[in-house]
């Protein structure tokens, strides 16, 4: 899904979560429900955690620290702290890496196209190379 450079990522995350499609190994149609979410700290928001537990899906997001901060000094009726695999978010660095490396196409990190279609293509385009080297 793309979206305008200055469209805050978590607005989206609902509409995102919906279009994604899971193949599966063997016959059958995508599914529509991935079992896990691993996510930065831009992602951490009290809307987002109850959609991906209303649709059964378990979340690896840091807390960012003013929602760390404010729920310890609300004390015991800050509730309980989110549940976090640092060893599952460990893996992030993998889709970090893959973005620095579309960054380093000039005409993906300045976005010189005027209309979403082209610049799709183009993201298409070096996601494909970089994918075959």
């Amino acid at each position: 899904m793309l979206t305008a450079g200055n469209v805050n990522d978590t607005t989206v995350f609902a509409a995102v979560l919906s279009e994604i499609r899971v193949v599966r190994s063997g016959r059958g149609r995508p599914r529509t429900r991935p079992r896990q979410v691993v996510a930065d700290k831009g992602y951490s928001s009290r809307a987002n955690r109850r959609l991906l537990a209303a649709r059964g899906i378990a979340a690896t997001i840091p807390e960012r620290a003013d929602q760390l901060a404010n729920r310890r000094a609300r004390g015991s009726s800050g509730g309980r702290p989110y549940c976090f695999e640092a060893h599952t978010y460990r893996r992030r660095n993998v889709v970090e890496r893959a973005f620095n490396r579309l960054k380093q196409w000039r005409g993906i990190a300045t976005r010189y196209d005027k209309h979403a279609r082209h610049y799709r293509a183009g993201l298409l385009l070096a996601s494909l190379l970089l994918w075959l080297k």
